[in-house]
């Protein structure tokens, strides 16, 4: 196979970063193999070591044996690494996040935590929802971690730990280097330097209002064959500084980015074969319509999601503002070359809750990052996404996936055939659960039509 961009699926120019060769790409599919790696990579870090956190379960603990995330971040402090964390702040404290309380500024201060933080708040209810780690910025061996995987336990647990009504989550992170690795260096820097709450008596930890970083002045070297852009969603009215990255232009970062939508809507446009996406949300009236369309022109579309949809999806069901939405998606079952399906538990039976944010596209594209399919993801919270061309690393991703979720080897088959057997796999399984007889595999077909009802 070739590497490169396909000429078939374009890229965009309505972001802040442009398309970089020489790249490498590791996709690491579920967060026990995402950690492990992440943290072995803190483990050899030189020089520093940047976080930005969205979610974070107080119980949970990295793999092996590993502790907190505080005790990784305090064991790489310890060193002499430069570890600085950039939490989201949300507009009540409460659930799965770091605050940054008076009572968790006593916490750190009661381990003598060594690392640096800043509170990022977003406008509204909106999210601060990008999950990245950033090895070493601006050295040579630079290796950035982009996806979707929260810090909570059913992100590491065996199949079987109950989560979100599920059994086990299911989830995608992806590892750069090279000269996109330079991008999320940029975008760090960025948010940073203006984070919402570092003029917050509770809004930093470690560190002064005055304590800025550089922006990056050099391209990574090369580290790979793929093909890759960085992509965003950043809401306007958060950041001002829209100077260039390395290599790329001024971007108007003021009045906000949604490259990430640009970039769904192009490539579903531009798909011949196959679109298989795995997303935790299908809650966007644009794409239901691009892939009203692709399926139209013969596409073959998988879309794995939760089988048991968070409860929010259940009212925003129920809303008869939201009819004509729902009656758009049912009819996406009308075209006999879309699938929806959802995945569970060989063990228990139970769901496994799809977190991961992640298409590929006729087996020589994919996104991965923490961009949901949602107009909330597009436009309003704060996104951050690796666009990848590369055919041997979108096809082995597509095989790794379907061998999970179907125990089925599709290696020697095109993407379209491959779907095309998901989709025969996943309705015979739909009968087996409705029998209540074993599934050969884990993904089982859902009705459109009938899904968060």
């Amino acid at each position: 196979m070739s590497h490169g961009t396909a000429s078939h699926i374009p890229s965009v120019t309505t972001g802040s970063y442009p398309v970089r060769e020489g790249n490498l790409v590791r996709p690491l599919v579920d967060g026990e193999t995402a950690f492990t790696r992440i943290c072995e990579a803190v483990e050899a870090a030189k020089a520093s070591v940047w976080v930005t956190i969205a979610f974070l379960d107080p119980d949970f603990v990295m793999p092996g044996g590993r502790g907190s995330l505080f005790d990784v971040l305090d064991h790489a402090a310890a060193r002499g690494i430069d570890v600085r964390v950039i939490f989201w702040r949300t507009h009540r404290a409460q659930g799965a996040h770091f605050h940054g309380t008076a009572g968790d500024h006593a916490m750190l201060a009661a381990r003598g935590a060594r690392f640096r933080a800043r509170w990022d708040r977003a406008q509204k209810h909106y999210c601060q929802h990008q999950k990245s780690w950033l090895i070493d910025a601006g050295l040579a061996g630079e290796t950035a971690f982009v996806g979707g995987i929260n810090l909570n336990r059913a992100s590491v647990s065996p199949q079987g730990h109950a989560n979100r009504g599920g059994a086990h989550t299911h989830d995608v992170y992806c590892e750069l280097r090279g000269p996109s690795a330079t991008d999320v260096h940029h975008n760090f820097v960025q948010r940073w330097n203006e984070a919402g709450e570092r003029t917050e008596p509770l809004g930093l930890w470690g560190n002064a209002e005055d304590d800025r970083l550089d922006f990056p002045r050099e391209v990574s070297p090369s580290a790979g064959a793929s093909v890759v852009q960085m992509q965003r969603t950043v809401r306007a009215g958060h950041y001002t500084d829209g100077r260039a990255t390395p290599g790329g232009a001024a971007f108007d970062i003021a009045n906000g980015e949604h490259a990430v939508f640009d970039q769904y809507v192009a490539t579903i446009d531009a798909a011949r074969e196959a679109i298989y996406i795995e997303d935790q949300y299908l809650a966007s009236p644009e794409i239901v319509e691009h892939l009203h369309a692709a399926l139209a022109r013969g596409v073959e579309v998988v879309f794995l999601c939760p089988a048991e949809p968070e409860e929010q999806i259940r009212e925003f069901r129920r809303n008869p503002a939201a009819a004509d939405f729902f009656k758009r998606m049912g009819e996406l079952g009308a075209h006999g070359n879309f699938t929806l399906a959802g995945i569970a538990s060989p063990r228990t039976g139970e769901a496994i809750y799809i977190h991961d944010k992640i298409m590929l596209v006729d087996d020589v594209f994919a996104t991965i990052g923490s961009c949901n399919i949602a107009t909330q993801s597009f436009f309003c919270d704060t996104e951050l996404n690796a666009t990848i061309w590369d055919e041997d690393v979108v096809h082995a991703l597509r095989v790794a996936l379907l061998q999970e979720h179907l125990g089925i080897d599709t290696s020697r088959m095109q993407s379209r055939d491959a779907l095309r057997l998901f989709a025969e796999a996943a309705r015979m399984n739909a009968q087996s659960r409705h029998r209540r007889e074993p599934m050969a595999g884990l993904a089982f077909a859902l009705d459109p039509a009938l899904y968060g009802a």
